[in-house]
């Protein structure tokens, strides 16, 4: 069977009978479908949105450069992630981190060093370096470390298993952290980790201090995993991968119906009419829009409630492009973090040349929720004015300003992943990864390593394959 990629229904009743769909065309149902083939299966792709990726999504700016309005970074322990790039051929380079660092705390901007010892610093920042009181210097460095002794105890796979896991669970991380210091230099710590840290997106009353324990014991930040960039992006993905994968794709075919004939037997109806047979199904999207899809017969309570305690978080990534990254001639690395009113966060996204330069900046949380309220040029202004804050007057003159608000994104709606309420570990988290008959949970968020990134999504992708495999074969 020749690959197509498709718009249109399918009229011919014998060639919607096939062993697997895969409802999602990210970069995990993609995995997927193509280890499914591998071991000998037919698959077709349903994709909701006009384009394949999901939440990677690259675009073209001045010079023929690519840059990502998605994930963008690859970590050294991203083994899956590595191997995929060099079997598509897609060369990986470093991160530009070399330079000193920006640290705006309360007003006050320090450019010093970066360190690699993330349990003894603030951020990566010397603790002798951050401008604040030694007892709040002190008192950030004890919660971070009784943070990491937490993360320690915690069952990445099975969290609920975790010592004491039902308190942790039903404690929110700002209840957590405030009842151990009232320092906010502390509590910064932890916003970091909510915010911006990986599976960032939420803010510190929205999640259990479990909930944020396992996710640095699958995804630790200690790892670095922003370590190297791709050439040309990693949006390039999502086109090399669907050119390996034989079954056929459709694009604007959002999964509306999952029916069950018999154990072996399902329907997929997408909302542009086509119909599916087959004998498992791979749903490859996050948790929040399974409700999307009616499933008959009804799925599990407990998968239901699981999926309706797993909001997206909330992001903004903006890209600003300059003709080059005129901070490294000034020994900047263009990494800069601070409590500044919007930009939470910003890294150099140039290619390895530097020409142009790129600035990504994330802005997160209710903070993003309430820049989307803004208007364009109101939302430019204070990315700019807090970028001229890091980086001084130059950053706020770019050639080209782009903004991308994943809230926005009506098939993926947030990121950089979902999070689980507080009590949902411990309640209903078994329902996290298991199928249900023949339908199988994949997508980043359904990995016990990295979810929330590309390893985690490709990782969930090749699970999802290995369980298809056992039910069918």
């Amino acid at each position: 069977m020749e690959k197509t990629i498709s718009n249109s229904k399918v009229n011919d009743a014998a060639l919607n009978v096939v062993d697997v769909v895969i409802i999602g065309g990210g970069v995990s149902g993609l995995v997927a479908a193509r280890e499914i083939e591998r071991q000998g299966m037919s698959t077709a792709i349903m994709e909701a949105a006009p384009q394949l990726g999901g939440r990677c999504l690259r675009q073209q700016t001045i010079q023929n450069c690519w840059l990502d309005l998605g994930g963008q970074w690859m970590g050294k322990t991203h083994n899956l992630f590595q191997a995929l790039s060099k079997e598509l051929g897609i060369e990986i380079f470093k991160s530009y981190f070399d330079g000193n660092t920006v640290l705006v705390w309360n007003g006050k901007r320090v450019v010093v060093p970066m360190s690699s010892d993330w349990a003894g610093t603030f951020l990566d920042v010397s603790y002798n370096c951050v401008p604040a009181l030694p007892k709040d210097r002190e008192a950030a460095l004890k919660l971070h470390r009784e943070f990491l002794s937490l993360v320690e105890t915690v069952n990445a796979e099975s969290p609920w298993q975790t010592p004491l896991a039902r308190a942790l669970d039903t404690e929110t991380i700002e209840s957590w952290m405030r009842k151990r210091t009232d320092s906010d230099l502390a509590h910064s710590i932890l916003r970091w980790y909510t915010r911006v840290g990986g599976s960032g997106g939420f803010e510190t009353g929205d999640a259990s201090i479990l909930h944020l324990a396992q996710t640095q014991k699958a995804s630790p930040q200690s790892e670095a995993p922003e370590t190297w960039l791709l050439n040309g992006a990693v949006g390039q993905i999502p086109e090399l991968l669907a050119a390996k994968i034989k079954g056929r794709i459709f694009l604007n075919s959002p999964a509306q119906l999952v029916r069950k004939r018999t154990e072996a037997d399902y329907e997929v109806v997408t909302a542009n009419g086509n119909s599916f047979n087959c004998r498992a199904v791979v749903v490859a999207i996050p948790p929040a829009l399974r409700s999307r899809i009616i499933f008959e017969p009804n799925l599990p309570s407990d998968v239901t409630r699981f999926c309706q305690r797993s909001p997206m978080g909330s992001m903004f990534k903006i890209l600003t492009v300059y003709s080059s990254a005129w901070w490294r001639d000034q020994g900047l690395n263009g990494y800069g973090q601070g409590n500044l009113d919007t930009v939470a966060l910003t890294a150099d996204s140039s290619p390895r040349s530097g020409t142009p330069g790129i600035l990504a900046s994330f802005v997160s949380a209710d903070r993003a929720i309430n820049l989307a309220k803004e208007t364009a040029a109101k939302r430019k202004q204070l990315i700019l004015q807090d970028l001229i804050t890091y980086w001084g007057p130059q950053a706020g003159d770019p050639i080209e300003y782009i903004e991308k608000n994943w809230n926005e994104e009506s098939w993926i709606t947030g990121a950089f992943s979902s999070y689980l309420t507080p009590g949902t570990w411990t309640s209903v988290g078994s329902a996290w990864r298991e199928p249900v008959g023949n339908l199988v949970w994949a997508g980043t968020e359904s990995s016990p390593r990295w979810a929330g990134y590309f390893e985690g999504a490709i990782q969930a992708g090749m699970d999802a394959a290995q369980v298809v495999n056992k039910l069918l074969i």
